[in-house]
């Protein structure tokens, strides 16, 4: 699985972040699909930011005949979302040491 490194920073993006969230609403898609649903991207744009998104392990990639179908990678989705908890769980612990 690639670093979370990679996939925070594939996150920095606005672009990749409104794909991850068509992905999260409509399930399995096509690069064209996703394509339509964003304003002013084209398939190639779609495609480039789609292949980050792989290579960071948030998006899964399968090929049915001629067409690439991409899906949200839940094992990565569920590690950031762990790590993040993590830090906000710290960060509540440290508040509460410093008001006491």
């Amino acid at each position: 699985m690639p670093s979370s490194s990679l996939a925070f920073d594939a996150l920095a993006d606005p672009t990749r972040r409104t794909i991850l969230t068509l992905l999260a609403t409509e399930g399995e898609t096509s690069a064209g699909q996703l394509a339509a649903g964003i304003d002013a991207l084209s398939r190639t744009a779609v495609s480039s930011h789609l292949r980050i998104l792989r290579t960071a392990g948030l998006v899964a990639e399968r090929r049915e005949g001629r067409f690439r179908l991409y899906s949200l990678e839940p094992s990565s989705v569920d590690e950031m979302m762990g790590f993040l908890a993590q830090l906000y769980r710290r960060s509540l612990t440290d508040l509460k040491r410093t008001l006491e």
